[in-house]
């Protein structure tokens, strides 16, 4: 059975295990408080930002490469989101566009100097962090810029209308089980060896199970955060580029070896230059989630995000090395870490004990990740 079972499900059995530990830990150290359906709510509000992040972050590090950048650009992103609505009062749509077409350009520009002049991404994204802070402080001349209007709060502060919710959480677990459904026949039919069904079935259902309760929870509440069907959209939608995509075979081979890529035909200098452009454009949204939710633009927006999102992607599976990785995986890190801030802030832990076991864990995961790949 073991042999069957790929080492990434091994990961994401390890994610589920070490999540559900953090949820029994904390739900008996705060009596209960942490499972409440409000803390529920405000806990995966926080991992949209991150898990958004963490979205654009996992194609750059499966390329191979790092950015540092995004936390400051997502402070210069929501700056420069909140001036068009607050100063300039531009309508709603066109507010997002063009700071998803800012996000767009600011990553491309990362990109450009990564993939045609060879500087280091480390390099190239450390000074971005320095610059677009820099930006940012200079357009907003270091004050807050509030009120947003009511049509921006919409996008981080509004709630899902229960029918809609449930329909969404109803058609995924169908779509679910379906899936298990087909892959497992397809499989069979050309005589490939698969799991038992009761494990395979068990685990679905473990999944929909999950889901349920989960929907059962946020609906005790105010119902599906707006910033959560965003980010459930956008892990459809990279999950199925990553996968289903040439783009998504390129950026694995890539990581996986250059060189091999290279001579197979990848334009990699284009591949990895868009890699970047679609990392400005998660970052963006994320941006729009932050700004909408504050209902301000910050000049300390962002601080430290990337480590956050950095941090997501290594403890939810992704090779700092390259070519290895999911988004689904990027997501349940992002879990992982809101759990444990979430967790240690109704705690009251002191901030500096907050910083030493997040890095502890970075730490305990690269090693992992160091050790699996000495192994393989």
């Amino acid at each position: 059975m073991l042999k069957i079972i790929k080492t990434s499900q091994l990961q994401l059995l390890a994610m589920i295990a070490a999540l559900l530990l953090i949820l029994v830990f904390f739900s008996i150290a705060t009596e209960g408080a942490f499972i409440s359906s409000r803390n529920i709510s405000n806990l995966i509000r926080q991992t949209a930002i991150v898990g958004v992040l963490a979205i654009g972050m996992v194609f750059v590090i499966i390329s191979a490469e790092i950015d540092l950048s995004v936390g400051s650009m997502m402070g210069l992103l929501g700056g420069i989101a909140a001036i068009l609505d607050v100063w300039f009062d531009l309508p709603i749509l066109l507010t997002i566009l063009v700071t998803l077409a800012s996000g767009l350009l600011l990553g491309l520009f990362n990109g450009w100097w990564v993939a045609y002049q060879k500087v280091p991404s480390f390099i190239v994204t450390l000074a971005g962090m320095l610059a677009f802070r820099g930006i940012l402080v200079g357009l907003t001349d270091g004050v807050t810029i509030a009120p947003t209007s009511s049509a921006l709060s919409v996008i981080g502060q509004s709630y899902v209308p229960s029918a809609w919710g449930i329909s969404v959480v109803a058609l995924i677990c169908l779509g679910l089980l379906a899936k298990v459904y087909s892959k497992r026949r397809a499989k069979i039919r050309h005589q490939v060896a698969v799991p038992s069904a009761q494990f395979e079935y068990g685990k679905a259902t473990l999944a929909v199970l999950v889901l349920l309760s989960l929907l059962w929870s946020l609906e005790n509440y105010r119902g599906i955060p707006t910033p959560i069907l965003i980010m459930g959209v956008l892990i459809l939608v990279a999950s199925y580029v990553a996968k289903r995509t040439a783009f998504g075979r390129r950026v694995y081979a890539i990581g996986g070896n250059i060189e091999a890529s290279r001579m197979s035909g990848v334009n990699v200098e284009k591949t990895k230059m868009w890699v970047f452009g679609f990392n400005g454009i998660m970052v963006a949204v994320a941006a729009l989630i932050l700004t909408s939710r504050l209902g301000a633009g910050s000049p300390a927006a962002g601080n430290m995000a990337e480590l956050d999102a950095i941090a997501a992607c290594v403890i939810g599976g992704t090779s700092l090395a390259g070519g290895i990785g999911t988004v689904f995986g990027a997501i349940m890190g992002a879990l992982i870490m809101a759990s444990l801030d979430n967790g240690m802030s109704m705690l009251d832990v002191p901030t500096f004990w907050q910083l030493i076991v997040k890095g502890a864990i970075l730490l305990l995961a690269v090693w992992l990740d160091v050790k699996t790949k000495k192994t393989q």
